[in-house]
């Protein structure tokens, strides 16, 4: 018997060094800035955390910096786009990330971010307009805006054109004659709705109230794209094709096809070599009061632990994958 239980404990010693053993005695969680959903919800994870696990502080941070200060331990985990973190570990985006980030591991997909193209409807009916590919195949001079540079919006824009259809949009466009600005969310509806801009492109959740805004001050359609480019710009960079349901917007009513899109997640990016027991406990922890949470931030009541961690395409912690797979009923 005391063999036996000896066994345990060294067993259970090598999980929890798997990643590297380092157990520090306090977190810091790298949310967004501040007004943003990232802010608030880390905030909330961090107190929650504090109570649960062990002392934990929110600071600011953005999706691309995350990536970037996990892998060199100048944060322990925070929030980021499941693609970025997938093309940060593979070092193909370089630009971007300046160098591979493979010590960025997944701890979880918390909530799905859907990529909208939204264009004015006046301006698509003119021109022929129905998809992405139409934008692209024509050649049109048109007014365009995404995010700023740095942005998990724009980092998937940018790569729609550059792994979808080969161009750099930001060059192509000029070139085409038309014009490339950066907005906010609320300044690119405002720009649209004042008809300084054709086309609007970002990424936000399933039912995106700032859609619903310019819906409600401009007709404008929603721009699907074909299965073809979705995929390759998915074997880019690891997103999957979502579909934008009829019923939900007005640009997209009942009886209508659904509109295919390029579909990501929010996610929490960790350190490869934090304790997996510290990862096992934050992701248990998480889960167990997901219900609380999603009072502040309700897309965080997504969180399923089927999609939490993918089973191809990028690592994910140990600790996560343990407590994920648990969750779900799947066999270690």
């Amino acid at each position: 018997m005391k063999k036996i239980l000896a066994l345990c404990v060294v067993l259970s010693a090598l999980w929890g060094s798997a990643a590297g053993a380092d157990t520090p005695s306090q977190l810091k969680f790298m949310a967004g800035p501040p007004g943003g959903n990232w802010f608030a919800l880390g905030g909330e994870l961090a107190d929650l955390w504090s109570k649960e696990v062990m002392p934990t502080t929110s600071v600011t941070g953005g999706a691309v910096a995350n990536i970037i200060n996990a892998h060199m331990r100048k944060g322990d985990l925070g929030f980021s786009n499941t693609s970025m973190i997938a093309v940060a570990q593979k070092g193909t985006d370089l630009g971007t990330f300046k160098t591979k980030s493979d010590n960025a591991k997944l701890l979880a997909n918390l909530y799905t971010q859907y990529t909208y193209f939204i264009a004015r409807k006046d301006f698509a009916e003119k021109n022929g307009i129905k998809t992405v590919d139409d934008l692209v195949n024509k050649k049109l001079a048109f007014r365009f805006a995404t995010l700023k540079t740095g942005t998990g919006s724009e980092f998937v824009v940018k790569n729609v054109f550059e792994s979808g259809f080969g161009i750099d949009y930001r060059k192509a466009f000029k070139e085409w004659g038309g014009t490339v600005e950066y907005a906010s969310y609320s300044g690119g509806a405002d720009l649209i709705a004042d008809n300084h801009l054709d086309v609007f492109a970002f990424s936000v959740g399933k039912v995106a109230a700032i859609v619903m805004q310019i819906e409600s001050t401009t007709d404008v359609i929603l721009l699907g794209m074909s299965q073809e480019a979705l995929d390759k710009v998915g074997e880019a960079i690891g997103t999957v094709t979502f579909l934008i349901d009829p019923g939900i917007y007005k640009s997209v009513p009942a009886g209508a096809e659904p509109v295919k899109v390029v579909g990501d997640y929010t996610s929490i990016v960790v350190r490869g070599d934090l304790d997996d027991q510290v990862v096992y406990d934050l992701c248990k922890s998480m889960y167990n009061n997901v219900e609380m949470l999603a009072k502040g931030v309700k897309d965080i009541a997504e969180l399923d632990p089927k999609t939490a961690v993918p089973a191809k395409g990028l690592e994910s912690h140990p600790g996560a994958v343990k407590f994920w797979n648990e969750a779900s009923g799947k066999i270690q």
